[in-house]
């Protein structure tokens, strides 16, 4: 995948956007990070992911405004003569970015965000759909949809900052700092550039020394409870509960706590 790479080593996964120049958001793009953490879901090799650039000064740029035309074209060819592509994208030109956004929010292992430089637009949605976002002090998002004609984002972003903040940055277009971000809660921290990634994968280690099952079922119940009302959600979580403890898994964690020795997990 061109646009995007995916790398896996000591059970954490790293998946990096790399398209130059501002890491634009084209449909192969968007089909290349759909796909990289589907796969990841698929697997077992992985129990957590950080998504970063390749670019230190811009995370993601949004979508690329000369490639959205082409999705959008009603004929469902991405070229003059070209061959018609998928029908259920002609039909639903948005369908491909929905996909993208979901396969990152739904994927089954946690998935933690190193954001340097600017996140516009659908890079600042990229963001509300991780777990966990941690970023360096000269970080900005923006949703700068209004700006250019079209529409978006504002639900990814509430996400992260709020129905407050997120409406305004939607309605004025205009960026804010990753400080008043994390001053909101929205961020894991905020570091020196030199620190992201250092600080993303401590975080991530921590993660990947859990139960690989216990830690699917953990986003999963996150996930499901997040709109639901109180009981209703911690019903579910005592549900999961349940789940987790069916497997060896959850023997081996609790012995190993008891006796105060690292777990031997077999995702059993």
């Amino acid at each position: 995948m061109a646009d995007v790479h995916l790398l896996v080593q000591d059970r954490v996964a790293t998946v990096t956007l790399d398209r130059p120049p501002v890491n634009a958001l084209a449909y192969e793009t968007f089909a290349a990070i759909a796909d990289s953490f589907e796969e990841l879901s698929a697997g077992r090799e992985a129990s957590v992911a950080i998504l970063r650039s390749a670019n230190e000064r811009i995370f993601c740029a949004g979508v690329d405004l000369e490639d959205s035309p082409r999705r959008h074209r009603t004929d469902g060819r991405r070229h003059d003569g070209g061959e018609q592509g998928d029908p259920r994208d002609q039909l639903d030109p948005g369908r491909i970015v929905r996909r993208c956004f979901s396969a990152v929010r739904d994927c089954a292992v946690p998935v933690i965000a190193a954001l340097d430089g600017k996140a516009i637009g659908a890079g600042t949605a990229l963001l509300g759909c991780c777990d966990l976002v941690v970023a360096t002090d000269r970080a900005t998002l923006a949703l700068t949809e209004i700006n250019v004609g079209v529409l978006g984002g504002v639900r990814h972003a509430q996400r992260l900052v709020g129905r407050s903040l997120a409406r305004r940055m939607f309605l004025t277009g205009e960026p804010v700092s990753a400080q008043e971000v994390w001053r909101r809660g929205g961020l894991e921290a905020v570091v020196a550039p030199e620190d992201l990634l250092t600080t993303v994968s401590a975080l991530a280690a921590t993660i990947a020394a859990k139960s690989p099952i216990a830690v699917r079922l953990a986003k999963e119940s996150a996930n499901r409870v997040e709109d639901m009302p109180l009981d209703e959600g911690y019903r579910l979580e005592q549900d999961y509960t349940s789940r987790v403890r069916r497997y060896a898994d959850s023997d081996a964690a609790r012995r190993a706590t008891m006796e105060k020795r690292a777990p031997d997990f077999r995702w059993e």
